[in-house]
């Protein structure tokens, strides 16, 4: 599992670290891990042309220090200082002595655009708001050139991933001792480029309880519920289906294509797509009742394509009074009643895109979009449910819980109708198999998302994803479902 701390928290562990270690010991690690990835980018040191992009304290030090190792190794190092006064000294002279120049403000915009890869050192973890105009030049300069940013891409916020002004958008980052929350979360992920994480010993000063966690295929594997010898289809799990309408019937069958091909034991339908569910999914069972006197479930989904009328609001409710987990999206969360929810005795999750989490929090999507960590935690606060809001980065909130999980899957291709009433059923089918309302949100999302990139890069559709979950459940077990 990928865990992200706060800069507070990284700050604090680098401090008690440095006190066991010699003076300078902490940095020089750290620029040989920088200078190693430089290296491994350019493919070839030796007369390679590189731009440092300087900034103040440590972060600056940094990309100095390794400046110096990678002129020794026989590229042209070229330092460009956007605070000359305070630039870090030590890795200064150290450049200096490996042969690394120093660019003037005259000649750093020359430097950059001859460079085969520029450092961005500008700016480190504890930075706010965006680039400063000479920055931005310098950055904007490095057009066509590969540029590698110095534990985060200067300009971004490393604690929520927000970006409020011009920023780097990086190749690839080398964060140090710790991944930092805004690196896994959009609009700053999609500035990082390809992570590597390079261990200077901070592990045990760092906290058992990170900011935020990204689940890998041994986690998920770790959660996936497997039948046992004895199952039937009660014990793996029923899980119970409220979508669709007469006017969107194929909300209903996404559902529960999701839910079937996610693990459920068994599906039950109740709505007014019964003949559209039964005739593409004949092992589902179907009931023209309302939810409640559908059968035994373990868990409902209640929301997709139900629409909003008087109808739809009695099947919420009958379903928000039922003693069972229950997820809720699309529609459900427009007509959602949050006393009713903060009142179950069960756990909920809610599954909102931007433009639904911002009615719910009452903000402009804008706002969600680009504060997802902050937007997450404020909806499960609020209704006191799991909150799994949807979208370039997925971030799964929990009530109580600092943590937010982040889902590392996905494709821009999911982005497509009917993708979320099949994530709906997925996670629906593990909250009725018995997972914990946090695992079963992250864990549909990562097979949701896992699914999505088997189909490759290319256009796909919801139900064709549906139909790729067993082979996404394989890839994570190591076990082959073809």
């Amino acid at each position: 599992m990928r865990t992200a701390y706060s800069v507070e928290t990284v700050r604090a562990a680098e401090r008690a670290l440095m006190a066991q270690l010699p003076q300078g010991a902490l940095m020089q690690r750290a620029a040989a891990g920088l200078a190693a990835a430089c290296a491994d980018l350019l493919g070839r040191t030796y007369g390679a042309r590189v731009a440092l992009l300087v900034g103040s304290g440590d972060n600056g030090g940094d990309a100095l220090y390794a400046g110096a190792r990678l002129a020794r190794r026989g590229a042209g190092v070229t330092a460009v200082l956007l605070a000359p006064e305070r630039t870090h000294q030590g890795g200064l002279a150290a450049l200096r002595a490996a042969g690394g120049r120093v660019a003037s403000a005259e000649e750093g915009d020359r430097a950059v655009r001859r460079a085969d890869l520029v450092v961005d050192g500008i700016v480190g973890i504890g930075g706010r708001g965006g680039l400063r105009p000479e920055a931005e030049a310098l950055v904007a300069a490095a057009e066509g050139a590969l540029v590698l940013a110095v534990d985060l891409p200067s300009g971004v916020d490393a604690d929520s991933g927000e970006v409020r002004g011009a920023t780097v958008r990086a190749d690839a980052t080398v964060t140090f001792g710790a991944y930092k929350p805004g690196l896994l979360i959009d609009p700053a992920r999609e500035r990082a480029g390809a992570l590597r994480l390079i261990d200077i010993g901070l592990g045990p000063h760092l906290p058992r309880r990170p900011e935020a966690e990204a689940l890998q295929h041994a986690d998920v594997a770790a959660l996936l519920p497997r039948p046992a010898a004895e199952s039937d289809k009660y014990r793996r799990g029923v899980v119970g289906v409220v979508a669709g309408s007469a006017r969107y019937p194929g909300a209903a069958v996404l559902a529960v294509a999701g839910a079937l091909h996610g693990g459920a034991g068994a599906v039950r339908y109740a709505g007014p797509a019964a003949e559209a569910v039964v005739s593409r999914f004949p092992e589902t069972l179907v009931s023209e009742g309302p939810p409640s006197k559908a059968g035994r479930v373990q868990a409902w989904v209640v929301g997709p394509g139900v629409g909003d009328d008087a109808a739809a609001r009695r099947a919420l409710d009958d379903v928000l009074a039922s003693d069972v987990p229950v997820l809720v999206d699309a529609d459900g969360l427009r007509l959602l009643p949050e006393a009713a929810v903060r009142a179950r005795g069960a756990e909920t999750v809610l599954t909102p895109h931007a433009g639904e989490a911002a009615a719910l929090l009452g903000v402009s999507r804008s706002r969600v979009e680009s504060a997802r960590l902050s937007a997450a935690r404020e909806l499960a606060a609020r209704f006191g449910a799991t909150a799994l809001l949807k979208g370039s980065t997925t971030v799964v909130a929990a009530p109580g819980r600092t943590a937010v999980r982040v889902n590392p899957t996905g494709t821009p291709w999911l982005a497509t109708a009917g993708s979320g009433d099949v994530l709906s059923g997925v996670t629906g089918s593990l909250l009725a198999a018995g997972l914990r309302g946090l695992d079963a949100a992250s864990v549909g999302a990562y097979l949701h998302g896992l699914a999505a990139r088997s189909l490759g890069g290319a256009p796909l559709t919801a139900s064709g994803v549906a139909e790729a979950l067993a082979g996404a459940w394989g890839e994570v077990t190591g076990h082959s479902y073809e």
